[in-house]
């Protein structure tokens, strides 16, 4: 007698929920134990013509088993050493938060139009025609102001001795 398609349908449904408290136990992790309770359906759902009716759970719990056990070994598998390997030039998070509240003190320091010159200038890369007209200003007002902020940021980084970076590197 061949099994179904709805036949598996009704003993995930009716096994889906112990599955996943298994392995909930197992894991100690609500999402890693959803993932595992649909994997254990997925590999049961593949051997369905093979899993005996009466074992079907029981199969069921044993892939669950397996593939926990073998999250676990492949985990294993790394082994610490003594020395941290060289960073390939990565950046520092703790540089670019240091960074990015420096620079939004220093905006902080502008009027309103010139931070939005600054910004639309520098962050948005938009040309000074496009400011101008945004901002519903002349393009000599957009240089002028673009000028005037960036020498009051220059001088606020000459106060700090420039930005020094957490990690040592200069930015």
């Amino acid at each position: 007698m061949a099994r179904t398609d709805e036949d598996f349908a009704e003993f995930a449904a009716a096994s889906y929920g112990g599955l996943r408290h298994a392995a909930y136990l197992l894991t100690g992790d609500r999402h890693t134990a959803e993932d595992a309770a649909q994997t254990a359906l997925v590999r049961t759902y593949a051997a369905w013509s093979r899993v005996r009716r009466d074992d079907a759970y029981a199969y069921a719990r044993k892939v669950l088993v397996n593939h926990v056990t073998d999250r676990w070994r492949r985990r294993g598998r790394e082994y610490p050493v003594g020395d941290l390997p060289e960073r390939d030039g990565a950046p520092d998070p703790a540089d670019e938060v240091a960074l990015r509240h420096w620079l939004t003190g220093a905006l902080a320091t502008l009027t309103v139009k010139e931070r939005a010159v600054i910004v639309m200038r520098y962050l948005f890369d938009l040309p000074e025609a496009a400011v101008a007209k945004d901002l519903g200003i002349t393009v000599g007002t957009v240089k002028s102001t673009s000028s005037r902020a960036l020498a009051k940021l220059r001088v606020r980084a000459d106060d700090t001795g420039s930005f020094s970076p957490i990690g040592g590197r200069p930015a």
